[in-house]
């Protein structure tokens, strides 16, 4: 439960300060039809606000400026919409802090379609995201951030996918034909909440991926979601981690702890309503520093319809080898610990016998929201510290150090590159495509000069498991 802070520390002092300071000055720079979107916030300052009216651009968008608002105007239905014509990588891309985006349609992009990266207090709200983009909106190491009102579908990965964050909610979007619905992946604090996932591959995916930085995935409420007829095959590019994802499932777990569920509606998932697994399940390697079980799951009440009646992949695999033809309700891999379950004598299960039976009054309901109370304040880096963090937020999106996600382990690349920093800087910025067994890299070349160096310094020299 959210409560009034009495009194503010002197991080938020500054911060608001800053914030008013920004107000008194801030401008509004409008964006027609043929104009550049770039160019309006290369000449913005933080809290200023670009509105972009309706029409067609054609480019990739960075923000790399704190507290700026990028908005779209939309008059008589027609939206302003960035087209990447399935020739840009990525749509708009946010470095800053206290950045807004809102109201765009943003479809045609091979990449990422909205991602922010190592932003904090972020807002990515009622936008329109279409394929055939990897990740529709990508939210990646950030503190403190609201996806909401958002409708994501035709994405190859996750249309929704928030990775190594902390404090986020994520509420009432829809995400529709994406190889998965909603991902959590290494973050902790997560509220999701009020969205529609329906006709997805998998639905409401909470996973621990080993090789990241972070290494563990926790305290993720997941509550008052509409989770139905997430059955579509799964069309992911050949070698991504999402190829694996079996059709069918409502909901998945992978070595997350601490999970929440409540008062959902998972109905007409053909392989099971709810799958909690270890990372070997799914053949993941293992990670020495993550602990690869989901450990302190609850699954209180939710309406389950319908689950688990043609079930696929290796759930089918799965269920026959103990001799079952139905999947269930819930359905538990492993030896996670602490797990318990409400209203069992409703439910279909298999493997939760180890599981608990829930206390009758536990609820998730009196947490409003899971974002922070205060912004998290702006802080200074060093160039090593703007290299692990642009590391982090950009590169561990496809890469892990020693697995495999979309992109080769970085232990590979070290090995390849040695003590040739620029040339791996060089490389960031125009790839080409020497392995023919994983996708092209997409060229990162919006990132500043010195911002590849360090990234490519950081990795050379401080990168380890």
């Amino acid at each position: 439960m959210r409560l009034k802070a009495k009194h503010l520390s002197s991080a938020a002092l500054v911060t608001l300060a800053s914030l008013v300071s920004s107000s008194l000055f801030a401008a509004v720079h409008v964006v027609e039809e043929g104009m550049s979107i770039q160019a309006a916030i290369n000449k913005a300052s933080p809290g200023d606000t670009i509105e972009v009216m309706a029409g067609e651009y054609h480019e990739t968008v960075y923000i790399d400026k704190n507290d700026i608002v990028l908005r779209g105007v939309v008059q008589n239905r027609e939206w302003p919409v960035l087209d990447g014509k399935l020739e840009l990588n990525d749509g708009v891309l946010v470095a800053g802090h206290g950045v807004t985006v809102d109201r765009l349609f943003v479809k045609g992009y091979k990449g990422n379609a909205i991602m922010t990266q190592g932003a904090n207090n972020f807002r990515i709200t009622n936008n329109r995201v279409g394929g055939p983009a990897f990740y529709g909106i990508f939210p990646q190491f950030g503190k403190n951030g609201l996806v909401a009102n958002n409708v994501v579908w035709g994405i190859e990965d996750a249309a929704i996918y928030a990775g190594m964050c902390e404090n986020v909610d994520i509420l009432f979007n829809e995400t529709y034909e994406n190889v998965m619905g909603i991902e959590t992946e290494n973050s902790k604090n997560m509220l999701v909440e009020g969205n529609y996932v329906h006709d997805n591959t998998v639905g409401v995916v909470l996973t621990l991926v080993p090789g990241l930085p972070i290494k563990s995935a926790e305290n993720t409420v997941v509550r008052n979601n509409f989770i139905i007829d997430n059955n579509l095959p799964n069309f992911a590019p050949p070698g991504s981690l999402a190829e694996g994802n079996p059709p069918g499932l409502g909901g998945v777990v992978v070595g997350a702890d601490g999970s929440v569920w409540e008062n959902n509606l998972i109905s007409g998932n053909k392989s099971a309503g709810l799958l909690f697994a270890d990372l070997g399940f799914f053949s993941l390697p293992p990670d020495p520093k993550a602990d690869p079980r989901p450990d302190k799951s609850k699954v209180l009440d939710n309406l389950f319809i319908d689950n688990g009646n043609d079930p696929r992949g290796v759930i089918k695999e799965f269920l026959e080898a103990g001799g079952l033809t139905q999947g269930p309700d819930i359905f538990s891999t492993g030896k996670g610990r602490k797990s318990c379950v409400a209203n069992r004598d409703a439910l279909v299960e298999v493997g939760t016998e180890r599981w608990g039976d829930c206390d009758p009054l536990d609820t998730s309901m009196g947490i409003a929201s899971i974002q922070l109370e205060e912004p998290v304040a702006p802080v200074e880096y060093s160039d090593r510290q703007v290299g692990r963090l642009t590391y982090l937020a950009v590169c561990t999106g496809c890469h892990t150090y020693s697995g495999r996600i979309v992109g080769p382990p970085m232990l590979a690349i070290k090995a390849l590159y040695m003590d040739n920093a620029q040339g791996m800087a060089e490389w960031i910025a125009n790839p080409t495509h020497k392995r023919k067994d994983y996708p092209e890299m997409p060229p990162q070349a919006y990132l500043p000069e010195a911002v590849r160096l360090a990234v490519a310094e950081y990795i050379l020299e401080e990168l380890s498991q």
